[in-house]
């Protein structure tokens, strides 16, 4: 096939080719052997062939990510302090990592330590970048990137193959921003959350400025933290800390009444309503998207509720989750639906506490 060659290769009848055989089939009368020589695994098991610290296990390739032949990068680690795997795969004078090379078409290979520091691991992936920050969402798999504004256009590479390739090597998925951009948006953040204290709590600016500054992000964390912290705000005394917070829980309970409110009108049942763990915003955002009753809630995924990451033609796409806006994680979301079907008697505790318990044996025995 041609997706499984490299560039435009061609072949004659008697050439010796070396390729990675990908899987077999056996049918009645026919067998088949689907070779490949774009396949990241065929370069990993090049770089067995011409390195014998990798064939004997000192060295070992933990992630590889290719065009084929344009350009690939691999990230090895090695078992012993005394190699350095980088060194040891390139070789004397380059002569190992150039037979990789010249099998494949002049492919273009970063050989990069493997870390499982997942920050330092795609800092070294996309060298030869200079990286001034890496923030990682863990949970949404997701990854960004600070570089100089200088950097940008090599951190992203011709065509975006370099950033490409950096997140197929550690599967993540990498936003890059230049520090201009970043600042601009930690400016815009700023300003959003001040303007959000001054319009709830008719504060003026300067104090809403102040509680920003302070790590105050919603009128929640102002409405509910312990007082002290309040009073750690310089002009900020006893009495104007509980006028704050009681501005906060006024407005927080008016915005409730109001969706909740909104939620009956448009049919949400008190099944839903009474269900513990969800507030009336929650409840309103649920109703929007015609879930309305508890069953209608139980049957919904954990990540449909606190969003995620699926993969589709080899692109991580983001899948908004309904109450992903309210800082929700897949765990809770979990816990919610699962407690929800319990409710209903779709799923026996017993049997879930069961399972975990065998779940738990079965680790132990493995460790």
């Amino acid at each position: 096939m041609p997706r499984r060659k490299i560039g435009r290769e061609s072949y004659r009848p008697n050439d010796r080719i070396r390729c990675y055989i990908r899987t077999c089939a056996a049918k009645p009368a026919v067998h088949q052997v689907f070779l490949s020589r774009t396949d990241p695994q065929f370069m990993a098991e090049l770089f067995k062939m011409e390195v014998p610290e990798i064939y004997d296990g000192i060295i070992e390739i933990k992630a590889v990510a290719r065009d084929p032949g344009s350009r690939a990068k691999i990230g090895v680690i090695s078992y012993d302090n005394a190699i350095d795997p980088v060194g040891a795969c390139v070789g004397m004078r380059g002569s190992r990592v150039q037979a990789v090379v010249n099998e494949l078409q002049g492919e273009k290979i970063d050989i990069i330590p493997w870390n499982e520091d997942q920050a330092t691991f795609l800092v070294n992936a996309l060298q030869p970048a200079e990286v001034a920050k890496v923030v990682i969402d863990e949970e949404a798999g997701k990854i960004e990137v600070v570089v100089p504004d200088e950097q940008l256009s090599l951190a992203i590479g011709r065509r975006g193959q370099n950033v490409r390739l950096a997140s197929q090597l550690t599967g993540l998925d990498i936003d890059i921003l230049t520090e201009e951009e970043e600042s601009r948006r930690r400016q815009a953040e700023f300003a959003e959350r001040t303007r959000l204290f001054m319009d709830t709590l008719d504060l003026d600016e300067f104090f809403a400025q102040l509680l920003v500054a302070e790590g105050f992000t919603n009128l929640e964390e102002v409405a509910y933290v312990e007082l002290d912290e309040l009073l750690t705000i310089e002009g900020v005394d006893d009495a104007t800390a509980q006028e704050l917070q009681a501005r906060a829980r006024d407005v927080i309970e008016e915005q409730n009444r109001k969706a909740l409110e909104h939620a009956r009108e448009l049919g949400v049942e008190d099944s839903l309503v009474g269900f513990e763990g969800l507030t009336p915003q929650m409840i309103e955002a649920l109703a929007l998207d015609g879930v309305k009753t508890l069953e209608d809630f139980a049957t919904c995924a954990d990540w449909e509720l606190a969003g995620g990451w699926t993969t589709v033609n080899g692109e991580r796409v983001k899948d908004d989750g309904l109450l992903e806006k309210f800082d929700m994680s897949l765990e809770e979301a979990q816990h919610l639906v699962m407690t929800a079907r319990i409710q209903l008697g779709w799923v026996d505790p017993a049997e879930l506490e069961a399972e975990a318990e065998e779940g738990a044996e079965d680790e132990e025995v493995e460790a």
